[in-house]
């Protein structure tokens, strides 16, 4: 079925076999024993003309679509009915009951993200990485270059510091915009996430501090990132700053690590 894409919906369809294959393929072996395994259930964002959701419907027996474009939606029931369609934003999903009845613990997310809602939705399974198993997401390069990114670099942001904190985040391969239909203005690249690390294994329900803290001191730091920290995050902290901790440094240079140590401490702090 040919479905003209609507830009108001950001949409542009992968055509690439090679790149689908490479997608479905990295959902299905997952890392670190995150793939969600032929019982599990996966979610797919914004399936469009269905180019991953029909080899993912062929190896996973729980598969559920978020998609608001009803052409798409007529498509995929009538082509995968066996697939479950949920007709609304992903942003706008209870995220509490995507589990509800799976098999095999939390669910995998996957998709090709629309541009214009990239940040949103992966900060969204970023900051709830307690409720999914792992993610495989096709975004911008220049988004997923940030994901990746490591302290003192250009890249380096509010995106890094988040998902390293929270989990592990690997650039898994670029992707040409030629591979589009339309072709965007940007490159691409598909990344794997992975909710928890060494230091946090369940991801949020482990960070020492409250989610909204660390986002706030984060989030005040980088607004002014070339301004040294004791003016940055004068907002936040005043002159009162943990003993020790060198305020000349501005935010690109702290770890990811820091950022939850100056959270905790003002939390502390408010709590006097």
């Amino acid at each position: 079925m040919h479905i003209k894409p609507k830009k108001s919906l950001g949409q542009h369809f992968l055509r690439d076999r090679n790149v689908i294959d490479r997608i479905v393929a990295a959902v299905e072996t997952g890392k670190e024993q995150a793939a969600p395994g032929r019982e599990g259930r996966v979610i797919e964002i914004g399936p469009g003309t269905g180019a991953l959701t029909g080899p993912l419907s062929g190896i996973f027996s729980d598969l559920h679509v978020f998609e608001v474009d009803e052409r798409s939606v007529a498509f995929i029931a009538r082509t995968w009915p066996e697939v479950t369609i949920h007709q609304q934003s992903f942003l706008d999903a209870d995220l509490a009951t995507l589990g509800d009845g799976a098999k095999g613990g939390s669910p995998f997310v996957v998709g090709n993200l629309p541009y214009f809602l990239t940040s949103p939705i992966l900060f969204r399974v970023i900051d709830h990485g307690d409720l999914f198993s792992g993610a495989v997401f096709m975004i911008q390069k220049e988004v997923a270059e940030r994901l990746v990114a490591r302290p003192r670099s250009g890249e380096y942001g509010i995106l890094s510091v988040q998902a390293q904190v929270l989990g592990r985040m690997e650039l898994l391969f670029p992707v040409s915009r030629h591979v589009f239909y339309p072709p965007p203005k940007v490159e691409s690249a598909v990344i794997f996430y992975r909710p928890g690390n060494d230091r946090f294994p369940r991801s949020v329900q482990d960070l020492p501090v409250r989610l909204e803290t660390f986002k706030s001191v984060v989030r005040t730091a980088f607004q002014q990132r070339r301004k040294k920290l004791s003016n940055a995050l004068k907002s936040l902290f005043g002159s009162d700053f943990p003993e020790g901790f060198d305020t000349g440094r501005r935010a690109e240079e702290l770890d990811p690590d820091e950022f939850v140590r100056l959270a905790e401490w003002l939390e502390m702090k408010r709590e006097r």
